[in-house]
C-alpha cells in the first residue's frame, strides 16, 4: 500500500473477487461453481496477487455450493401418531346429584317455653330417644299434678255415687217388703168386709196403705236408676280427668325434646333460653345418613331408553365423583324413579343409595353419578386431538404404507375418556396423526412417531 492511505490494485482486485463470489451465493442458490477470472496488465509481482484473489475465492464457491445443495432437499416433518383400535368399550352417563338423607327428621318445639339446657354436641351421631333439648318443666308440672288431683276427685265421685246406689237399692228392698205387707193386708180384710166382720174404715186403710207402699217402690226404683246415672256420671268424670292427665303428661314430656331416629343432628338453630313454640323454627334436624340419598335427574328421553334396555336399572352399579373430583371407594345401587315427570323442566328424578359408613358423606353434598349404561363392542377409538371438526364435520389425517398424509371425514360418537368412538371413516389399525396436525396437509411425506400421551380408556360418557 502507498504511502498516504492509497491502496494497489492489488488490493483492489482482491476486494472485487470477494464481494463478486459473496454476491453470487446471495443472488443465486443454482449456481455450484464460481470463476473469476482476472486480467491484470501488471508485471511478475501483479500475477502473485492474482493467485491469492483466486484461491479464497474458489473456497468461498466451494461453500455456497454445499449449502445450496442442502437446502434443495427439506427433511419430512416428524409427526406423532397412533393406530386405530378396536376394542368392547362401556358406555357411561354422568348426572349432577344431590347427596339427602335417608330420614331427615325436623326438631320443632311442641309445647312453648324457654330452654334450658342444649344435651347433645352438634354434627355428632345421635341415637333414637337420645335427649337433645330441655324447655322449662315447671308449668307442665303443675298441670299434670293438677290433673292427678282432679282424676282423684273423680274417682271420690264414683265411689259416692256407687254408695248412694247401695242405699237405693236398700230403701227399694224395704219398700217392695212393706207394700207385701199391705198387700197381705189387704187380702186379709176383703172376705172380713165381705161378712162385715170389720168396719168399712179398717178396709179402706188397708187399701190405702197399699197404694201408699206401692208408691214408696216406686220411688224406691227411681233413686236406684238415679244412682246408677250417677255413677256413670262419675265414670265419664274419671275418664275425662284421665285424659286431662295425659295430656298434661304429654305436654310435660315434650318439654324434654329427643331424637327419633338414630342419626346426625345438625346445627342448634335456637340458642339456650330463647322461648320456643311451635309456631317457631325449627329447632334442629336429625339425619339419617347411612345409607345415603343422591337424588339426580334424567331426561325424559334417558329415562325412556334407560326403560327399553335389557339390563333392569335395579342392576345398575353407581359411582360418586364428589367435588374434589375423586371417586367415592363405595358403588351405589338404584333406589326409586319419582312417580311423575316435572312438567316444567321435562325430566325425572331418580335416586341411588350408597352405604356410608363411618358418615362420611353428608346431606347437601353435591357430585356426579355415574353408571354404565350400555357397551358398544368392536368399537374404533382414536385419541380426541386427532379429530378435527371445521363446519359441523369431524375429519383425521391418516398416513398410508409410504407415510403419506390423507384426511379422512369421520363419522363420531361417544367420547370414551380421552379417546373418541369413530363410528364410520376409519379402520382398525389405520394410523392417525394426534400431534402436529398443523404440519399434516394432504399429499407430503411425514415422519411418524409413536404418540407418547396415548391413554388407556376405562368408559364412555
Amino acid at each position: 500500500m502507498e504511502a498516504g492511505g492509497i491502496r494497489s490494485p492489488q488490493q483492489v482486485a482482491l476486494q472485487r473477487s470477494y464481494a463478486s463470489v459473496e454476491g453470487g451465493c446471495r443472488t443465486s442458490s443454482k449456481r455450484t461453481k464460481q470463476e473469476t477470472k482476472l486480467t491484470i496488465a501488471f508485471n511478475k509481482k501483479s500475477e502473485i496477487w492474482a493467485a491469492v484473489v483466486l484461491i479464497p475465492a474458489a473456497l468461498v464457491a466451494a461453500g455456497c455450493t454445499r449449502s445450496n445443495a442442502s437446502a434443495g432437499s427439506p427433511r419430512p416433518p416428524d409427526v406423532e401418531v397412533i393406530p386405530v383400535q378396536q376394542k368392547d368399550i362401556p358406555i357411561y352417563r354422568e348426572w349432577i346429584g344431590t347427596l339427602d338423607g335417608m330420614v331427615n327428621a325436623v326438631i320443632r318445639a311442641q309445647v312453648a317455653g324457654y330452654l334450658l339446657r342444649q344435651d347433645y354436641s352438634e354434627g355428632s351421631f345421635v341415637r333414637k330417644g337420645q335427649l337433645l333439648f330441655e324447655s322449662d318443666p315447671r308449668p307442665f308440672q303443675a298441670a299434670a299434678d293438677q290433673a292427678q288431683g282432679q282424676l282423684a276427685q273423680a274417682n271420690g265421685q264414683v265411689a259416692l255415687a256407687k254408695a248412694q246406689l247401695l242405699e237405693a237399692q236398700a230403701r227399694l228392698v224395704s219398700a217392695e217388703a212393706n207394700q207385701q205387707k199391705t198387700q197381705l193386708d189387704v187380702d186379709r180384710y176383703i172376705p172380713l168386709a165381705q161378712q162385715q166382720a170389720i168396719t168399712q174404715q179398717e178396709f179402706d186403710n188397708a187399701k190405702q196403705n197399699n197404694l201408699s207402699a206401692k208408691a214408696q217402690v216406686e220411688a224406691a226404683k227411681a233413686q236406684t236408676e238415679t244412682a246408677k246415672a250417677q255413677i256413670e256420671a262419675s265414670n265419664a268424670a274419671v275418664e275425662a280427668a284421665k285424659a286431662a292427665l295425659e295430656t298434661a303428661r304429654v305436654n310435660l314430656g315434650f318439654t324434654r325434646l329427643t331424637s327419633p331416629i338414630d342419626g346426625i343432628a345438625g346445627v342448634a338453630q335456637i340458642q339456650i333460653g330463647n322461648l320456643v313454640s311451635p309456631a317457631t323454627n325449627a329447632i334442629t334436624t336429625v339425619s339419617t345418613v347411612d345409607p345415603i340419598k343422591v337424588n339426580f335427574t334424567v331426561s325424559e328421553q334417558e329415562y325412556l331408553t334407560f326403560m327399553r334396555q335389557d339390563t333392569p336399572m335395579k342392576r345398575l352399579e353407581f359411582e360418586l365423583i364428589l367435588g374434589d373430583g375423586s371417586i367415592y371407594s363405595r358403588k351405589g345401587k338404584f333406589a326409586f324413579a319419582d312417580r311423575q315427570v316435572n312438567q316444567n323442566t321435562g325430566a325425572i328424578q331418580l335416586t341411588a343409595l350408597f352405604p356410608n359408613p363411618g358418615n362420611a358423606l353428608r346431606p347437601g353434598q353435591y357430585g356426579k353419578v355415574r353408571a354404565a349404561t350400555r357397551t358398544i363392542h368392536g368399537a374404533l377409538l382414536v385419541p380426541q386431538p386427532a379429530v378435527s371438526e371445521l363446519q359441523g364435520a369431524y375429519q383425521v389425517a391418516v398416513l398410508d404404507g409410504a407415510n403419506k398424509v390423507s384426511v379422512e371425514t369421520v363419522n363420531v360418537g361417544d367420547r370414551v375418556g380421552s379417546m373418541w368412538v369413530i363410528r364410520e371413516g376409519l379402520k382398525p389399525g389405520q394410523r392417525v396423526v394426534v400431534e402436529g396436525l398443523q404440519k399434516a396437509v394432504p399429499g407430503t411425506i411425514v415422519n411418524p412417531k409413536p404418540f407418547s400421551q396415548a391413554t388407556e380408556p376405562t368408559g364412555g360418557k
